[in-house]
């Protein structure tokens, strides 16, 4: 999985790289995990994660980016807001890697070349496809058999994003990724022991800063939407 997602990010940066202005940068900040286990702040990065993105100025209002993530995620009951949960006493670690495309719509046009359009909130509307493990069966007490599971989410968030100094550029976003498996934590109906009753899906989000450089032909953009 993780080669595949290397490949497909190569052949999607290929396909566009013949169109106007790119920004293309780095990543990092925090990830966490809402579901079953641990606590359920939708906001609390508790992990470094980090990833590349890599985008496409459509137009002044609408940029299409691709973006890799590596975001590790952990929760422990130790920290829930429930005395149910504390007694309970369940935590568990995974990584995500992640594949996501979609687009940003800036709520200003948004024009690095210009001098007065260099800042702009936006909204990010996405597709991901994810890789993580996920425990199989308990073959002995207490000793489990881990594989590696494909899934889709749907990722959508906010940020804010501004030029920096020069071709530089840095955007700060939250994304959500609402998910249609309810396994991330290793919570499982087949296995007795890791079977708690939880019938929601798991969330994962990243919330971090980016670094972009700006590159290609000044704006001389599409009509687009």
């Amino acid at each position: 999985m993780k080669n595949s997602i290397i490949l497909f990010s190569l052949l999607i940066f290929s396909s566009i790289l013949h169109g106007q202005v790119y920004e293309a940068g780095i990543a990092i900040g925090g990830s966490n995990y809402v579901g079953d286990i641990g606590r359920t702040s939708y906001i609390y990065p508790n992990k470094i994660a980090g990833g590349l993105v890599f985008k496409y100025n459509w137009n002044p209002k609408i940029a299409l980016r691709a973006t890799y993530s590596y975001l590790p995620i952990q929760a422990s009951d130790l920290d829930a807001d429930t005395d149910l949960k504390r007694a309970r006493g369940l935590e568990f670690k995974n990584t995500i890697h992640e594949l996501a495309v979609g687009l940003e719509y800036n709520f200003y046009e948004y024009d690095l070349s210009s001098d007065d359009k260099t800042w702009t909130p936006y909204i990010l509307l996405e597709l991901a496809a994810f890789n993580y493990n996920y425990i199989v069966s308990e073959p002995t007490p207490n000793q489990f058999l881990y594989k590696s599971k494909n899934a889709f989410a749907i990722p959508f968030g906010l940020g804010i994003k501004s030029k920096l100094v020069g071709k530089l550029a840095i955007a700060f976003e939250t994304k959500f990724r609402y998910t249609f498996n309810d396994d991330l934590d290793y919570t499982s109906s087949k296995i007795p022991r890791l079977d708690i009753g939880g019938t929601n899906s798991d969330w994962y989000i990243f919330t971090g800063v980016s670094l972009l450089y700006t590159f290609g032909r000044p704006a001389c953009y599409t009509k687009g939407m």
